[in-house]
């Protein structure tokens, strides 16, 4: 029986937002090579019962997670800390499955890049993120890169225009995010019961998880505006807080729950159901309001035959064409913004219209295939260096 050639992931998050769904391609991917995956997470949520599913063993351990919130002088001490821990058991894991590669999702996690260099492995560092700061830690990330990571792999142009111009040695490399479309792609779902009374309404979502630079409040701002003309559109928005962020949402429930907001605004929280909500949807909107690197959520309208308004940063300029499947805003311009929603309210026939395009573009640009090749192809040029 042929040895396993184990290969060690290290997860950022256990949640199935973007970067834990795409990652869970990537882990299916690897076993379709003949390799073993084995994850390691620093925490248990959702994305334990897909790995159980998919036959993949994980363990749990505390990674030392950077988040903006430990760059202070106590925050950095816990987190030595807890990267100090998290080595140790590195090496205790690989007594038991001696890895070939080492693959980290995200900056967040950056143990596995020191731990690889350490062991002269072969590292993969998959990136979806623009940081502008803080400066000591890009600073730190970029010299870790150099390190540890000949090719990193980047979600978007916009991802690796930013890293380049930073890195010395490091080429990133673009592998556009890609998610199964077969859910999206359906059209016989049941209303959802909140949306029961949507019906006659114009429907205008967002889906995203509530922090600084997704623009929940921008969002509100932009509904705020269209309401005073167009009282009959009914703005749904979809995502829980990522944890420390709880006060955002505070202050999105206060603002939905008074003036032109209340009953035209509706808060779903948390949803598995997105396919769904979105075939329900009428216009989808992205209102960042810090650059977001390839917003997953973005393909997922597209597939769903939806326009989409998304703001002109990051990778979002890289999905949406503007005046053939939606339009490009300005961060924080509520007026264009509301503007731009308004054209498509007014004209059902370039909505539907933008949808379909929506579609065919998802379908030939950034299809499943294309994110499998390209995969497939980075990983066995990474092992051929071994």
């Amino acid at each position: 029986m042929p040895k396993s050639r184990h290969v060690l992931f290290l997860q950022s998050s256990s949640e199935l937002y973007g970067s834990g769904r795409i990652i869970l391609q990537v882990l299916e991917i690897y076993q379709k090579q003949g390799l073993t995956p084995v994850v390691l997470l620093t925490g248990a949520g959702p994305i334990t019962s897909e790995l159980a599913r998919l036959g993949i063993k994980y363990y749990i351990q505390n990674l030392g997670i950077l988040r903006r919130k430990y760059m202070s002088p106590t925050g950095l001490w816990n987190r030595t800390q807890m990267n100090l821990k998290a080595l140790k058991f590195l090496d205790e894991l690989d007594e038991k499955y001696s890895f070939e590669l080492v693959y980290s999702n995200t900056l967040a996690v950056v143990v596995g890049a020191y731990w690889a260099s350490k062991n002269h492995l072969p590292h993969i560092w998959h990136i979806h993120e623009i940081l502008k700061g803080p400066k000591v830690l890009v600073s730190f990330l970029r010299r870790l890169l150099d390190r540890s990571t000949p090719a990193p792999v980047v979600v978007s142009e916009a991802v690796k225009k930013h890293w380049k111009s930073k890195l010395k040695i490091s080429q990133p490399r673009v592998i556009h995010n890609a998610i199964p479309y077969q859910e999206f792609l359906k059209g016989d779902f049941e209303l959802i019961s909140e949306l029961n009374d949507s019906v006659d309404n114009l429907v205008i979502s967002m889906i995203g998880r509530i922090n600084p630079g997704k623009g929940q409040l921008f969002f509100l701002d932009i509904a705020e505006q269209i309401l005073k003309s167009y009282p009959h559109c009914k703005f749904v928005m979809v995502g829980d807080p990522f944890p420390g962020y709880e006060s955002i949402e505070e202050e999105i429930l206060q603002r939905i729950n008074s003036g032109i907001l209340k009953d035209r605004v509706i808060n779903l929280g948390f949803r598995t159901d997105v396919p769904a909500i979105l075939s329900q949807t009428d216009i989808f909107v992205l209102p960042s309001v810090l650059p977001d690197s390839f917003p997953t959520v973005i393909l997922e309208a597209m597939a769903s035959g939806k326009p989409v308004v998304a703001t002109d940063s990051g990778g979002s300029r890289e999905m949406v064409k503007e005046g053939e499947t939606g339009y490009l805003i300005s961060i924080g311009d509520v007026n264009a913004a509301a503007q731009a929603i308004i054209e498509l309210i007014d004209d059902p026939d370039k909505r539907r219209r933008y949808g379909i395009q929506a579609r065919e573009r998802v379908l030939k640009e950034f299809g499943q295939g294309k994110f499998e090749e390209e995969t497939i192809d980075n990983l066995w040029l990474h092992l051929a260096k071994d």
